[in-house]
């Protein structure tokens, strides 16, 4: 069992450091997401202060949980939108190709009703 934290009476607050957790709150999608992971982070700093000492190691073992959690869930929730506009480009994509190839082949149609009616004027001359 964890309790580096059981006896720390003075523990009030955690810092993060290295701003690794910056970039990644930065890189989430909705800036709901990025307000709700920010809020998260800075929530153990308001529930250290009333925490009593021998249960400080588990509140931020949960805290810490909670976090992972969050981003987990945020990097699941960004995928399925990536996902889900790879397949609304992927059909795009196919609409705009079968369009091309309509468009062509009309005028191929065209061109070939021309070519075939210069060659009958060639051929009456």
């Amino acid at each position: 069992e964890y309790n580096q934290f059981s006896r720390c009476e003075q523990l009030t607050t955690v810092d993060l450091v290295g701003g690794a957790h910056n970039k990644t709150i930065a890189s989430l999608h909705m800036d709901s997401w990025r307000t709700e992971m920010i809020a998260e982070i800075n929530r153990i700093n308001q529930v250290l202060p009333n925490t009593p000492a021998d249960e400080k190691t588990e509140s931020i073992k949960r805290w810490v949980d909670s976090v992972i959690d969050g981003m987990d869930h945020y990097k699941a929730e960004h995928h399925r939108y990536v996902k889900e506009a790879l397949t609304l480009l992927e059909l795009a994509l196919w609409k705009a190709k079968l369009a091309e190839k309509d468009e062509n082949f009309a005028e191929g149609r065209t061109k070939k009703v021309k070519v075939d009616a210069e060659s009958v004027r060639k051929e009456k001359r």
